[in-house]
């Protein structure tokens, strides 16, 4: 098992990645407040986790209730959150009992936030079981639901006590949602760690075949480099819009098609090129950068291109983005690779440019 800390001094908590985790409740048992839990998850993982979850602590004296969603981004909306409060006044839980958010980052995002919610706060744990999970969305503490005009524009920061990342969980992960995790794994490389960027270009058929030794060392390196942004910048004023490379144009992508329609790793691909289309018109990356991230993903079956919904239709959406401030869409590029930057002031005629070159 390796572990590694997210330091955010009283709030800081640890990170476990390994094989076998569910089944050891001491790593449970000295985040919880008391011996009480509730436990989110969906109806894909339910059937496959959850008993065994429950078992672990169960026979560690912890009772358990629980509540099932329906999975998919579709349902991150508020009647899917009011099932979890629901479940959670109906179970009686008090502010002492944590939430244990299993499942991928739908799960992660929508339990974070009703445990954010629930009597003004609860503390909560997540347990992460697809690959975009482990890497990204479980680490630091933003959680969400989705509007109509607007992907996670209703959420709060709220970190959990413990993230514990159960590798064995991959090995019921569809092909599909392995590759939409890969999308994160190098975003890491691409905005601020080169030699891990080598490193994926020399062993993306191991992480594709699954192969243990290879994830573990994948998730290790991204959630350090998620660690120490968030750790230097929680709230996101400023170094961790960084990790949101290709998510603007993705979250168009997302909203503009309907969530669901592609997984959220799918738009962050097709978006990180339009980022690079715009980054190579700036004179940042030449056309050659531009090739070799396009060749990673497509390695990594990912899009590389994104949907024609029109250039207005994506600007109107990327009108919503968080990153827009007085008025300025601020965007996330690439002065070289494993060099992200935060660029407020790209021309709207090259913007529209890099949208037009990487769509179908």
């Amino acid at each position: 098992m390796r572990t590694l800390n997210v330091a955010l001094g009283d709030r800081a908590y640890p990170i476990h990645i390994g094989r076998g985790l569910l089944d050891r409740a001491e790593l449970i048992l000295p985040h919880l407040k008391t011996k009480r839990v509730a436990i989110v998850t969906n109806d894909v993982v339910g059937p496959l986790y959850l008993d065994r979850l429950r078992s672990t602590l169960e026979a560690a004296g912890v009772r358990a209730a629980s509540v099932v969603l329906p999975d998919g981004e579709v349902h991150k909306d508020w009647p899917t959150l009011n099932r979890i409060f629901d479940m959670l006044l109906a179970e009686r839980c008090e502010r002492s009992t944590t939430l244990v958010a299993l499942g991928g980052g739908v799960v992660g995002d929508m339990g974070g936030f009703a445990a954010a919610c629930y009597q003004r706060g609860m503390p909560f744990i997540q347990i992460p079981t697809t690959l975009l999970a482990q890497v990204d969305s479980s680490v630091g503490g933003k959680t969400a639901i989705n509007h109509p005009l607007g992907k996670n524009m209703i959420g709060a920061f709220y970190q959990p006590k413990l993230v514990l990342a159960d590798i064995d969980t991959l090995a019921t992960l569809p092909a599909r949602e392995l590759s939409a995790g890969l999308a994160e794994v190098i975003k890491y490389g691409l905005i601020r760690d080169g030699e891990f960027l080598g490193w994926l270009q020399h062993n993306l058929e191991r992480l594709m075949a699954r192969d243990p030794e290879a994830l573990v060392h994948a998730i290790e390196v991204s959630c350090r480099n998620k660690a120490e942004v968030v750790a230097a910048d929680e709230t996101e004023q400023g170094e961790r819009a960084l990790l949101n490379l290709g998510h603007t144009f993705g979250h168009a992508i997302e909203t503009g098609l309907g969530y669901g329609e592609w997984l959220h790793g799918e738009a962050v691909a097709a978006g990180t090129l339009m980022a690079a289309e715009l980054s190579c018109r700036l004179g940042w990356l030449d056309e050659a950068g531009v090739e070799n991230i396009a060749a990673l993903f497509e390695r990594a079956a990912l899009p590389v291109r994104g949907p024609k919904l029109g250039v207005e239709r994506y600007l109107e959406l990327m009108a919503h983005d968080k990153k827009v401030e007085a008025g300025r869409l601020r965007l996330v590029l690439l002065r070289a690779l494993g060099q992200g930057v935060i660029h407020g002031d790209a021309p709207q005629a090259d913007i529209v440019a890099a949208i037009e070159a990487r769509c179908r």
